[in-house]
């Protein structure tokens, strides 16, 4: 994560690895049973080795046999202190595979881009899809995303929304890998703004790119394919127009062109004006008819959705609901709370809901836990940053914690 309620900063993305002790308990109500021990970080560098921001970009740097790579020009430490300044890599970092050599696949929002890094993260694959999909503003690219930093809060992009491409933090949110196909898969967050993506109840049609992985082993992706999944949508009601699209937080290949999506509302939990969600869904797509539309949409304004129409010869992903994370019943059984009058009860949801994994459950064919796992946004009173130099108190005055839900379903 790159950014807290204050602005973006020169936070260096990074994985942290932690060992988590998960005890099933059939008790209820139910103690948290859940644990996680932190163990390692591995911070992320570019081609040269230099290290990485989350800045909102500014401009691009350019290395051998990499395309243009999004960056940031920043003053003093870029966090707004004293420093020499300088000009960074910058990444949105959202989704995350692992490879089989130690490496990391990483989906960004920024570009939107996918990058792999290496075990000791250094930055050694780039990919940039399709023009479609790449930001435009007076005619040329540009990778802000209207997240100006926290020592220059008018440093903000003219038009503040692109013109074509990814809309503002609404990049490659979702990233997954299906080992049978030996295929990577990314999905926007919601619509290009050519596809309807300049309003909430327009932009449900979402781009997903298939990267085949099988040549030299991954280290030549090739881009096979590409399709549109049609997000959920709800009625939200804080809007006057409605329904509304539930933009996606993360994908899981399941095999045979089958997915979980994990979509979702906004600006709804813990620390949040309105604390009650309305949607917050596990729910399934299926590639199996969808039409594959590679090439045929792909300039910097081709349109599979003009203003949120899908075009009459595209078949989109078929989506079906799965599973509700806000029933309240469930989330009582720990104590959990979806709403409520007190902002700050320590049982409430968190607002933003971004990953999903499946670990099978032993001995049990078909049957896995599904975790989905939220973050704190940087909101906390007792945080440090600029690798412990600076302390940090979010202005919003909560201390929200890292969330995990665990279920056990079944899938065939």
């Amino acid at each position: 994560m790159d950014r807290n309620t204050e602005g973006t900063t020169a936070y260096q993305p990074r994985i942290h690895i932690f060992s988590i002790t998960f005890s099933p308990t059939t008790q209820s109500p139910s103690p948290p049973n859940l644990a996680f021990e932190y163990e390692d970080t591995i911070l992320f560098s570019d081609p040269s080795g230099t290290p990485i921001s989350g800045l909102d970009p500014t401009t691009v740097l350019k290395f051998r046999g990499y395309p243009d790579i999004p960056a940031a020009t920043f003053t003093g430490n870029g966090f707004g202190g004293n420093g020499p300044g300088g000009t960074r890599v910058s990444i949105d970092p959202e989704g995350l595979v692992l490879d089989s050599r130690g490496g990391f696949w990483i989906s960004d929002e920024y570009g939107p881009y996918i990058y792999h890094f290496t075990s000791k993260g250094r930055m050694n694959i780039a990919i940039r899809p399709t023009p479609a999909f790449i930001p435009l503003r007076n005619g040329t690219q540009s990778f802000a995303s209207n997240n100006p930093p926290v020592y220059n809060p008018d440093q903000v992009p003219v038009p503040e929304i692109p013109t074509s491409g990814r809309s503002n933090n609404q990049g490659f949110e979702g990233l997954s890998y299906d080992p049978e196909k030996k295929a990577l898969y990314t999905l926007l967050q919601s619509a290009t703004i050519q596809d309807g993506g300049t309003a909430g109840t327009t932009r449900r049609h979402a781009r997903l790119l298939k990267y085949d992985l099988s040549h030299r082993h991954g280290r030549a992706p090739r881009l096979v394919g590409e399709y549109v999944v049609r997000l959920p949508v709800f009625n939200d009601p804080t809007e006057t127009k409605n329904p509304r699209t539930a933009a996606q937080s993360e994908i899981l290949a399941l095999g045979d062109g089958r997915f979980l999506l994990l979509a979702r509302d906004s600006g709804f939990g813990r620390g949040q004006d309105e604390t009650e969600s309305v949607y917050r869904h596990i729910d399934v797509f299926s590639l199996a008819s969808a039409t594959n539309i590679l090439g045929a949409y792909d300039g910097h304004n081709g349109s599979v959705s003009p203003a949120g129409v899908l075009k009459p010869d595209i078949t989109a992903a078929e989506t079906c609901s799965f599973l509700d994370i806000n029933i309240s019943s469930e989330l009582a059984k720990f104590g959990l709370l979806n709403g409520g009058t007190d902002n700050d009860a320590l049982g409430l949801l968190n607002e933003k809901w971004e990953g999903l994994a499946l670990v099978p459950v032993e001995g049990h064919r078909g049957e896995y836990w599904l975790f989905a796992s939220s973050d704190n946004d940087f909101i906390t009173q007792e945080g440090y940053q600029n690798f412990g130099r600076d302390a940090f108190a979010d202005s919003s005055g909560f201390n929200l914690l890292n969330q995990m839900l665990v279920f056990r379903v079944s899938i065939k």
